[in-house]
């Protein structure tokens, strides 16, 4: 268990050695989160301060929405590039990760979560303080939202890989996987809440969305970090991100299992 232990968090390191050779494209990645953020800011202030109600968002707490959003997006991925599972996939270089001595699942996502850790540090992070620069934001004054908020960021990384995960192990039954990797980005970037909170959503599309798993990708993240949520209600968010993480495993077993079958029974 503990050399298991030690092998993805070698991995971990890895993902995010490798994410940090490109620290000029996450300088770019984070400059272009703070001209994106500045524009939403702006829009969203004016929305906020011309209608009434407004899902429950004052300027101070839509700012934060807005920042946390941007500071978040990179680390979550769903927009970034495809995995690599899904080259391996097509090109039959998978066949060598089933040989492996480790979980292809697990140890994808390990690798994986070094990657947000240091998108996380250098493109998020300063995006956030930018925007602390440049707008007043409603953000918690205890220790307690941003330790919860912590964790709830983690599981949210989990969960997106491993939807997306998912998505690209459909590569052992269609030939090109691009088009149905964009229309989940498409779905998944917009019920997450990245272009207008979840909260504004009509009622019968914020239903759909909370059966879901995207509302646990970002908005759920941003009402624990920014204290919209608070007490049984951030514990609730974070249950429910948990709930996803084991749906999100289990998919992505099974589909793992099914290709397995198809790939063995194509190289004969």
């Amino acid at each position: 268990m503990r050399a298991t232990a030690t092998v993805y968090w070698r991995l971990a390191e890895a993902g995010f050695l490798r994410q940090w050779h490109y620290r000029l494209a996450m300088f770019a990645g984070m400059f272009t989160n703070v001209v994106f953020g500045l524009v939403r800011a702006s829009v969203m202030l004016a929305a906020v301060r011309t209608t009434a109600g407004f899902g429950g968002y004052t300027p101070d707490s839509i700012g934060a929405y807005v920042w946390l959003s941007q500071g978040l997006l990179g680390s979550i991925g769903v927009m970034g590039p495809p995995l690599d599972i899904a080259e391996r996939i097509r090109n039959g270089d998978v066949a060598i990760d089933f040989l492996r001595p480790v979980d292809i699942q697990f140890c994808y996502l390990a690798t994986d979560l070094g990657r947000a850790g240091c998108a996380l540090l250098l493109r998020g992070l300063p995006s956030i303080a930018a925007g602390l620069l440049a707008f007043e934001l409603a953000m918690p004054h205890r220790a307690a939202p941003y330790l919860l908020g912590a964790l709830s960021v983690v599981l949210a990384v989990t969960i997106s890989f491993l939807l997306l995960f998912a998505v690209c192990l459909a590569g052992f039954w269609m030939i090109e996987t691009r088009g149905i990797r964009l229309l989940y980005q498409i779905v998944a970037t917009f019920m997450a809440g990245l272009f207008v909170p979840v909260h504004l959503f009509p009622g019968w599309l914020r239903i759909g969305a909370e059966l879901t798993p995207f509302p646990s990708l970002l908005q759920g993240p941003i009402d624990v970090l920014s204290g919209r949520a608070s007490g049984l209600g951030s514990l609730e968010i974070v249950a429910v991100q948990v709930l996803w993480v084991v749906v999100a495993i289990l998919l992505g077993r099974i589909l793992l299992r099914a290709g397995r079958r198809k790939l063995e029974v194509q190289g004969g």
